[in-house]
């Protein structure tokens, strides 16, 4: 075993030790306290003031940042996977509501901006690369998974013809509705609103009001105050 694997096995022990010693602790009994102290050694970085409810997974801790003021609510799970160039960012303000799963394949960066909300039950995966913007809201039960599976050969086993991983962005101040699914390759510009249950298949412009399945624009959020104060 060399050093770098010995380390590896180590910062892994450390974090299962204190995950396991602390992941449960009630909050009553000074749970967050502790967690937002003891948890410091085994983050890629954990800033000042981060609530992290009981019941609470992480694995891959080195490779989870979370910034200041972050809130994590029960039964929320991060898994930033096992690949060196792997992150899973939290930016300050960041708020996952109960159930949220976030995981990270190979080589998969996921990034959730300044003060965005991640309703309950959300799921976020890799391995393409994520981005979400800045004063977000995601509603609870929706899809942000950048990946597809490549299905063109019938003579061949779904599971066995790879997958896409174009990867997915999210521009600052969108509004996802309840149970919206953004599939791998898409842009979704800035300002936009997604309606509830829609299915994301192509990018979206910004400032744009989209629905169904596929999604569909079907109007602009751009005032004619608006448009003269941009140009």
């Amino acid at each position: 075993m060399n050093d770098k694997q010995f380390i590896s096995k180590y910062k892994r022990l450390e974090e299962m030790f204190l995950t396991t010693l602390l992941g449960d602790v009630p909050t009553i009994l000074l749970g967050t306290k502790l967690r937002n102290i003891m948890y410091k050694s085994i983050f890629g970085k954990l800033g000042n003031s981060v609530y992290i409810h009981n019941g609470v997974e992480f694995i891959s801790t080195r490779y989870i940042e979370i910034g200041n003021g972050v809130y994590l609510f029960k039964d929320v799970r991060i898994h930033a996977g096992s690949h060196q160039n792997n992150r899973v960012c939290l930016a300050d303000g960041v708020i996952l509501e109960k159930s949220v799963e976030i995981g990270a394949l190979d080589n998969t960066q996921i990034h959730i901006g300044e003060r965005t909300f991640i309703g309950s039950s959300v799921c976020i995966g890799g391995p393409g690369n994520i981005t979400i913007g800045k004063d977000c809201l995601i509603a609870s039960h929706a899809g942000i998974v950048a990946n597809n599976h490549i299905f063109d050969d019938p003579t061949q086993k779904i599971s066995s013809q790879g997958i896409t991983r174009k990867g997915i962005t999210i521009e600052d101040d969108c509004w996802l509705g309840h149970a919206v699914t953004v599939l791998d390759g898409v842009t979704i510009g800035k300002g936009s609103v997604i309606g509830a249950g829609a299915v994301v298949t192509k990018d979206i412009p910004s400032y744009s009001v989209a629905v169904g399945i596929p999604a569909k624009v079907i109007r602009q959020r751009t005032s004619k105050d608006f448009v003269k104060s941009r140009n």
